[in-house]
């Protein structure tokens, strides 16, 4: 598997000089699986606000981050007059001790640490949006988590990116890879590549 920029992700198993390709579902150890975050701004300076918060995520990953590019799309179920997202994923490396549900409360204050506040209408316009989309191999329906994210094999702006850093992922609870989720989807031209990360 590749990442974003052709580099292989790579990782050593066992004794010897042998590599396998790392698989982003989570290597057969101890360790945690690849948790897949996807990251949203249309207020403010929105690269900048990306940016920082990928930073920030960097902190309390176990790896390096796996980033895709940026993408600018039109917004969905958003307000009218809402202006266009900036969009991109990243796969983050939880440390050991790392749930889905202590990972998400962290993504939670990061969005208020960048000037996110209570919803006072849906999908209105927010400086950072951090939606977990799948941890590992993780499926549970609570009021608070949801994953994989509900809506994520829908979504053109989440599965673009995401097929950057792991195309052959299978979300939990679905049989076709990101890659293939994408093809199925129709096309969008008013969604455009950035490049920058």
């Amino acid at each position: 598997m590749k990442a974003a920029g052709g580099a292989k992700i790579e990782q050593t198993r066992g004794q010897g000089s042998k590599r396998k390709k790392r698989d982003p579902r989570g290597p057969k150890s101890n360790v945690n699986p690849w948790a897949f975050i996807a990251l949203g701004a249309n207020l403010g300076d929105r690269k900048r606000t990306m940016r920082e918060a990928i930073t920030h995520l960097q902190k309390i990953s176990n790896q390096t981050l796996l980033r895709s590019s940026f993408w600018e799309t039109a917004p969905v179920d958003c307000p009218p007059g809402s202006p266009p997202f900036l969009n991109a994923v990243i796969g983050l490396a939880p440390r050991q001790q790392e749930t889905p549900q202590s990972l998400f409360a962290k993504l939670q204050a990061l969005e208020k640490n960048f000037g996110r506040k209570p919803k006072t209408i849906p999908n209105e316009p927010r400086p950072l949006d951090l939606d977990l989309i799948a941890f590992g191999n993780d499926a549970r329906a609570g009021k608070t988590l949801t994953l994989p994210h509900p809506r994520a094999h829908l979504r053109r702006f989440v599965l673009q990116p995401l097929s950057e850093i792991a195309p052959d992922f299978v979300l939990p609870g679905q049989s076709k890879t990101v890659s293939q989720l994408l093809r199925a989807l129709p096309p969008d031209k008013t969604m455009r590549k950035l490049g920058g990360k």
